[in-house]
Order: structure tokens, then sequence, then C-alpha cells
């Protein structure tokens, strides 16, 4: 059966989904992990000689919604996908009305939980930006992923992951503004 174009694109829809729930996900939980488990959203940053150090890290569980919710959201539109992918193109069935209703009602929750997560994620990555700034020893943070930490290894790339989680995959402009 040939598909519409509505399903066409809200298939597509769903693979975009996928893949920036993906992206981020995987992103928050690179940048938790080069800070050995503590979560740098909405962190304090402070100098130490001429190292920088995480001295107030935020609570674990705020980087474990936004990774969590991300990750969720791309594991959904993911079973959503091969579901009606299957259903449209193999068994040739139709939605009800419940199903339908269903279906959006888990949708909007979704929706809402990313849009909170991606709230998160954009005001926790500038907080502690502006925490590393007013150190006076960079002008961005792109430059202070250049800047030893301490202890040594720790925030690798880190302003490079949060800025891929909070960024669509194809333009690279920020989601929230």
């Amino acid at each position: 059966m040939a598909l519409s174009w509505l399903q066409r694109v809200e298939l597509a829809l769903f693979a975009a989904a996928f893949l920036c729930g993906a992206v981020a996900a995987a992103a928050m939980t690179r940048t938790q992990g080069s800070f050995s488990g503590r979560c740098a959203l909405y962190g304090v940053a402070t100098l130490n000689g001429s190292s920088l150090a995480l001295s107030r890290p935020s609570a674990p569980s705020l980087c474990y919604f936004v990774a969590g919710a991300s990750g969720l959201l791309a594991l959904y539109c993911l079973l959503l996908l091969l579901f009606w992918i299957y259903s449209s193109c193999i068994e040739d069935s139709h939605r009800g009305a419940i199903g339908l209703r269903i279906a959006l009602a888990i949708s909007a929750i979704a929706v809402f939980l990313v849009l909170v997560s991606a709230c998160i994620l954009r005001f926790g990555t500038r907080s502690l930006c502006n925490s590393i700034i007013s150190l006076n020893t960079t002008i961005s943070c792109s430059e202070a992923q250049k800047i030893p930490w301490i202890p040594p290894g720790t925030a690798l790339q880190f302003y490079s992951n949060l800025h891929n989680a909070e960024v669509r995959p194809k333009d690279r402009r920020p989601l929230l503004g």
C-alpha cells in the first residue's frame, strides 16, 4: 500500500525525533562521564592555580533526567517508526480513533518532557559557561575546553558535548533560541 503524504511526514518526524533524542542522550551521558559522574549543568567552576575545577556540581539526577527524557523519546520514536512502517506497508492496517488518541496523549507527554529537559540543558549550560567566563581566564566556554581541569582528564570536550546535546544535528542551530 502506498503511504499518504501525511503518513510520510509522520514517519519522517519520528525518524528526526529519534535521531535528535539519541544524539542528546549520548552527548549528555558523555558529558557527565567526562566529569567523573558529576553533573555539570548549573555547576560552578573555580580556578585552582592555572586549572579549572568543578567546585559545585548539580545533583546527578538532573543530568539523568535530561539524558533519560531524551533517550526515552528516541526509543519511543524508534518503536513507533518501526511499528508504523510494519503496520502501513506490510500488514495494511489503519489506526482506530482510540489508538490515535492514546498515541497523541503519549506524544504530548513526551514532547512536554523533552521541552523541560531542553530548558534544563540550555539554561544549565549557560549557567556553567557564565561561571567559567566570570573567572576571567577565557572568553568562551569552547576555549575553556583547552584549559586543564582538575582532576586531570576531566571535562574533556564538555562544551562540545553539551552543545551537541542542545542543537539539531542537521543545521547545528540551538533548539531554544
